[in-house]
């Protein structure tokens, strides 16, 4: 363990915990949550609990940061109870959410006036490669907030692509991303809607669609998941459907801001909102296939 180097988790949800656990094996852990049960099964993986945000990043290196949205990076680094004040001169800020490019320089400079760098990285993956470290992150930040950075980064990730030398860098690629993303997963769900109306056996299809040019990797993930949405449990939660209502309206924001045309990626918005009207937000994105087909025709 590199006692000398001391991190800090804000947030130890589902993806923070396992973050938390997998750096506990090579760093220093600092964690904070507020929920009490959570602290508990940090502590239980060698993760040092704190009281509040503001006394486990006191002495940190880096910070750890994991939040739904913009609002809430601005409320937890600047808030009335936000950390800005109390991190360290010379540590750095580590954001691993998605929440877009708008906002994310003018928080870099607000935190370089107190001498504490931003490390723009975005994350993919899951729980459970979160926390075998194999999560693929894209970075946006200075070469000197990088290596600051690369304790936790390391640790964390299998596959580490550098974007850009600028906080904002690693949003950008990563709306690109979720950009195709999304389209992909909302075209699976028309054409597995499609088949089954047609009357083909959804099983068979799906088969038949990754053994050719059809195949992507959004249909061999989410197919076999979206032949379950109809189910009475529905299928196992892995990506909520609402990631995707924020993440494709980040997208049509930054196409917008770029005065780009994006007419798929708005069709792919407006099903997914669709499934949210229809009390689908909190299930796996595979239900989206639920928007376009409330209920299956066959099988």
């Amino acid at each position: 363990m590199t006692t000398d180097y001391t991190v800090t988790v804000l947030g130890l949800g589902a993806m923070g915990l396992p973050m938390a656990t997998r750096l506990a094996t090579g760093l220093t852990v600092h964690g904070f949550d507020i929920a009490p049960t959570r602290l508990a099964l940090a502590e239980e993986q060698g993760v040092t609990p704190f009281p509040s945000a503001r006394d486990a990043v006191a002495d940190a290196d880096a910070v750890l940061l994991a939040v739904r949205d913009q609002y809430q990076l601005d409320d937890v680094l600047f808030g009335e109870s936000g950390i800005a004040t109390a991190l360290r001169p010379g540590s750095v800020v580590i954001l691993t959410s998605t929440v877009g490019t708008a906002g994310i320089r003018p928080v870099a400079e607000r935190l370089a006036a107190s001498d504490i760098d931003l490390v723009d990285a975005p994350l993919s993956g899951g729980p459970v490669r979160a926390g075998h470290g194999d999560l693929l992150i894209v970075v946006g930040a200075s070469p000197g907030a990088r290596d600051k950075a690369a304790p936790v980064l390391e640790l964390l990730a299998s596959t580490l692509t550098v974007v850009g030398d600028n906080a904002g860098d690693g949003q950008a690629l990563k709306t690109v991303n979720q950009l195709l993303c999304g389209v992909h997963i909302a075209a699976a769900a028309e054409a597995l809607a499609l088949a089954d109306a047609l009357g083909l056996d959804p099983e068979k299809t799906l088969e038949a669609l990754m053994g050719g040019a059809a195949a992507s990797f959004m249909l061999g993930n989410r197919g076999p998941r979206m032949l379950q949405a109809y189910d009475d449990e529905g299928a196992e939660v892995l990506s909520a459907l609402d990631i995707f209502v924020k993440d494709m309206g980040i997208v049509g924001d930054a196409a917008r801001r770029v005065g780009l045309p994006t007419p798929v990626a708005a069709a792919a918005e407006q099903l997914y909102l669709s499934g949210r009207s229809q009390g689908l937000g909190s299930h796996d994105d595979s239900a989206v296939i639920r928007a376009v087909a409330p209920v299956r025709r066959h099988g």
